[in-house]
């Protein structure tokens, strides 16, 4: 378990250089190790983490208590707890991303030169990655197994909200490398909770090679206005699912109830609704929504659906509610859908339900999101659910890596050169 720091005689700076080299020296070695042994690593700190589920659980129902006493939000709460079937999704995540195939060493291409210059590009780690998160204690060990099995150390800092389950959760998981032969120094969770410590971590350049945030748009705002490291992020999920007009009415149904309702606190969950205006079972929708515990807001042609909707403001169609609400807009067509998203989406996640072969490809070619979607529901929006074992984030920028990031997300590459002798002329 991570030592506390005393915020009024610590040296932030100081702290986050000391973990940083430790990480940086156990990353060296790391990379060093076989794939084979990486994964049997993984397999061990999964099956330690099942052994601990009580004293995890525990410490999350301490965490979970204290957040209802400190007043925090159903959304922030649904994140934070953990029960036995999450904790079981957890170790079977982290067997999962274990048998992954490994991309470090991969060649992505390779070239031979009229000189006779052999020359490829390589996948390596990319080194020591920091990851500051809140709420959901799981980031601790994806996070941490993601960077394992991608030859990385990481450097965590998880939210005060979550501080005794990721303590639990790091314990568990760093007792099984230490079993496999690993320093548990590969993986550390930040000793503290001082805000100072993250200004350290965002100044850490040479050191920390890359940030990824995972919280509330305060958060990384923060990060990304004050990291001298190079960062990986999202803003909000703000997911759009447009009902065109050759939309099935069962199908649409099912599917924007379960983007909206399964879990409303994720950030792949559906925020706003959009109807195409000759979709003949708008009111059904609108009502299966309002049936289902949510709160519906409405432009002028939704109000008229149902007496329960509330009117729309111009700030819900850019807000993630994270909740059991949803703003929901009449448009007149594709055109005017793919205008609002334009206008509204963050680029994360947005879908369309429709029978029209010619409309899903022109909204999955237009829609400039990290993850397009055509009759499914944006709940879909996971790592774990496209294959990839876990997900250290979803980015949304255009750079290095967009949409779920998992193990080829958490590597980058370098020239090999291989020659005969030949001088440059």
């Amino acid at each position: 378990m991570a030592t506390k720091i005393d915020p009024e005689k610590a040296d932030f700076t100081s702290l986050v250089e000391g973990l940083a080299h430790k990480g940086r020296a156990a990353q060296r070695k790391l990379a060093a190790l076989s794939s084979a042994a990486r994964a049997d690593a993984l397999m061990q700190s999964s099956a330690d983490i099942r052994e601990d589920s009580a004293a995890i659980l525990s410490a999350n129902a301490r965490d979970v208590a204290e957040g209802a006493a400190r007043g925090l939000t159903d959304a922030m709460l649904d994140r934070l707890t953990l029960d036995p079937n999450r904790l079981e999704s957890m170790a079977a995540a982290l067997e999962a991303v274990a048998g992954l195939p490994d991309p470090v060493g991969d060649i992505i291409d390779s070239s031979t030169r009229p000189n006779g210059l052999e020359i490829s590009r390589v996948r390596v780690p990319i080194g020591l990655i920091g990851i500051i998160y809140e709420s959901r204690p799981n980031v601790t060990a994806d996070a941490a197994a993601l960077c394992v099995r991608s030859g990385n150390a990481a450097l965590l800092r998880g939210g005060s909200e979550a501080v005794h389950s990721n303590r639990a959760i790091h314990a568990a998981f760093v007792r099984g490398l230490s079993a496999s032969g690993i320093s548990p120094e590969i993986v550390q969770l930040m000793p503290t909770q001082d805000r100072e410590a993250v200004g350290a971590m965002l100044k850490a350049a040479g050191l920390i090679d890359m940030i990824v945030p995972r919280g509330g748009k305060s958060l990384v705002e923060r990060v990304q206005n004050d990291a001298r490291v190079p960062v990986l992020a999202h803003l909000d999920g703000i997911c759009h699912t447009y009902v065109h007009s050759a939309s099935d009415p069962a199908m649409a149904r099912e599917i924007v109830v379960n983007a909206k309702m399964r879990r409303t606190g994720i950030c792949g969950a559906m925020e706003t609704l959009l109807i195409d205006r000759e979709f003949a079972d708008a009111q059904s929708l609108v009502r299966a929504l309002i049936d289902a515990g949510c709160e519906v807001r409405g432009d002028p042609s939704v109000l008229q659906k149902d007496d329960r909707i509330i009117a729309a403001s111009d700030d819900d169609w850019d807000t993630e509610y994270l909740a059991a609400v949803v703003s929901v807009a009449v448009v007149d067509d594709i055109d005017r859908a793919l205008a609002h998203i334009a206008r509204h989406s963050s680029n994360h996640t947005d879908a369309i339900i429709t029978e029209d072969a010619d409309a899903a490809e022109r909204f999955l070619a237009e829609v400039d999101s990290a993850i397009v979607m055509h009759n499914a529901s944006t709940q879909f929006a996971d790592g774990g659910e496209f294959g990839l074992g876990a997900e250290i984030g979803i980015a949304t920028g255009r750079l290095h890596a967009r949409g779920p990031v998992a193990l080829e997300g958490l590597t980058t590459y370098k020239w090999q050169v291989r020659g005969g002798g030949q001088a440059r002329p």
